[in-house]
C-alpha cells in the first residue's frame, strides 16, 4: 500500500466474493485495476479487470483484494462503491458514486 492516497473505494460483499473467486481461479495478473476512460458524448466510464502493475500506479489492499490503479483516477474513484450484480439475461460490476 502507497502511503499518501486515501481513495475510499469499497467493494459490496457481492462483488468482493466474485473478484476473490476470479482472482484464484482464472486470473492471470496478480492485481485488480480499477480505473476510468474517458466516454466522450456518454461521459466517463469506468474499467476492472486483472493486470500487473506499473511505474505509475498506487496500490493498496481492498477487503483483502490487493488493487491498483492509476494516481490520475485517484480523485475520480474516490468514494465509489463497485457492486456485482446478476440480473436475467446479464452480469457484471457496477460503479456507485459517493451520495
Amino acid at each position: 500500500m502507497e502511503a499518501g492516497f486515501n481513495v475510499a473505494l469499497q467493494f459490496t460483499p457481492a462483488a468482493e466474493a466474485v473478484v476473490k473467486e476470479l482472482l484464484h481461479s482464472i486470473a492471470t495478473a496478480p492485481y485488480l485495476r480499477v480505473g476510468v476512460k474517458g466516454g466522450g458524448c456518454s461521459g466517463m466510464g469506468y474499467m476492472i479487470g486483472f493486470d500487473q502493475k506499473a511505474a505509475d500506479d498506487i496500490e493498496m489492499e481492498i477487503a483483502g483484494i490487493p488493487v491498483i490503479m492509476k494516481k490520475a483516477h485517484t480523485m475520480y474513484l474516490a468514494g465509489m462503491e463497485i457492486d456485482y450484480r446478476q440480473q436475467d439475461e446479464s452480469s457484471g460490476f457496477v460503479f456507485t458514486a459517493p451520495q
